[in-house]
């Protein structure tokens, strides 16, 4: 089976280097700001609007003249943008038609000029592109080292690009691969596992694993808010605001580094040891107008978990399956079936009133996950979510005086 899949490793580079990384951003970022304006242009006079193709025609008539510049260097960063740039214009037609259609509620996104205030930022190579164990040697740019030995792929793999960016005052470069690995087989001897995602702990999973948040934004706010105090009172456009961003975008990077770190790491862990995985189908976007909740919500990266999940799941052979929104994982208790409806978000355990059982709330819900993918075949009378009929939801008991009612199908 063939999939796409991305490398990113930070490079060590010398001053020389970085200038011509700089070059090559910076002819990037300006055939995209004139691609986007003869767009425009066309677009407003009538005429038909010119693809990337078109204007890399163009491109190349005035490399003899006003742009003589682009020939230091490769042609691929100026060709790459005029790619990206006819994309972001595709998009933005589609999602206009989506939101005549009333299919789309957010903005449309017409694509915007790039300003080189936001930092040097990217450009994407192709055609000869050599990888390796401590260096790639890219075209016009030559050998760069790394700073990570042997985690490029050397051999057994088709590169199709590669995008060099910065961030926080590094460069990196992003491998774009073809590569071919075995089909997966599904394998009856791993177990299935219903997860609940949280935060204060990041994932629990229905055998009891728990996986704790490390709260990145919460452990480094404080660094960043004193940069971003440091930021603001330097005078704009000087250096010394400089060297204070640069701290800050190094403070920010970090945090997000960690997120990103503990998300790969424990989506990785389950869909290489679970045959199935139901997760909940969360409202992102409600939960984040919590105001009190939004910032540890955002921190914890509910909708990245789930993409990992996704595309891992089809890497290793793990079926991934998302509950119904409104299916009350947390409020129904496991053993009983009994729905609690008085439960609230500060509610970490709670006493079913039905069996006299405490109720872990995250341990709880992921069991409730776990028995929506096997479903109990023995029983003679089967649930709706896939268990078995509990005796209270036989007997139909229903708490009088209180919102307390037993989930009936």
């Amino acid at each position: 089976m063939k999939i796409l899949r991305a490398y990113k490793t930070e490079l060590d580079l010398n001053d020389k280097q970085r200038t011509a990384c700089l070059k090559h951003a910076g002819t990037a970022r300006w055939a995209y700001n004139w691609g986007l304006a003869r767009k425009i242009e066309a677009y407003r006079a009538g005429e038909k609007v010119p693809t990337a193709i078109d204007l890399h025609r163009e491109l190349n008539e005035l490399k003899h003249g006003a742009v003589g510049w682009m020939y230091e260097v490769s042609k691929c960063a100026p060709q790459e943008a005029l790619r990206d740039l006819d994309r972001a214009y595709a998009n933005f037609f589609r999602r206009a038609k989506q939101k005549k259609n009333g299919t789309l509620k957010g903005k449309t996104g017409f694509p915007k000029f790039k300003s080189r205030k936001k930092g040097a930022g990217r450009f994407r190579l192709t055609g000869r592109i050599v990888v390796l164990d401590d260096a790639i040697q890219l075209p016009r740019l030559g050998k760069l080292r790394l700073k990570e030995r042997g985690y490029l792929p050397v051999s057994g793999v088709h590169i199709l690009s590669a995008t060099v960016s910065q961030r926080a005052g590094g460069w990196f470069v992003s491998l774009q691969v073809e590569t071919e690995i075995p089909a997966p087989v599904p394998s009856l001897g791993k177990p299935a596992a219903g997860v609940d995602l949280g935060v204060k702990t990041l994932a629990t999973v229905s055998d009891g694993t728990e996986f704790p948040n490390p709260k990145a934004l919460k452990s480094g706010l404080e660094r960043i808010k004193r940069f971003q105090r440091s930021v603001s009172r330097r005078k704009k456009g000087g250096k010394n605001r400089a060297k204070a961003a640069a701290k800050l975008a190094k403070a920010q990077a970090r945090v997000a580094n960690i997120r990103i770190n503990t998300l790969h790491q424990v989506t990785t862990w389950l869909t290489k040891t679970k045959s199935a995985i139901c997760i909940e189908d969360l409202n992102v976007a409600g939960m984040l107008k919590n105001h009190r909740l939004a910032a540890a919500i955002a921190d914890v990266g509910f909708g990245e978990f789930r993409r990992q999940l996704e595309y891992k799941g089809r890497w290793y052979g793990c079926e991934i399956q998302v509950a119904d929104r409104f299916f009350p994982s947390s409020k129904k208790h496991f053993e009983c079936g009994f729905i609690n409806y008085n439960l609230t978000l500060a509610d970490r355990e709670w006493l079913c009133p039905y069996c006299g059982q405490l109720v872990e709330r995250d341990l709880n819900a992921s069991k409730n996950l776990r028995s929506l993918i096997a479903p109990t075949a023995s029983s003679a009378e089967s649930h709706a979510w896939g268990e078995s009929v509990s005796p209270v939801q036989q007997a139909g008991l229903v708490e009088p005086g209180t919102k307390q009612q037993l989930y009936l199908v």
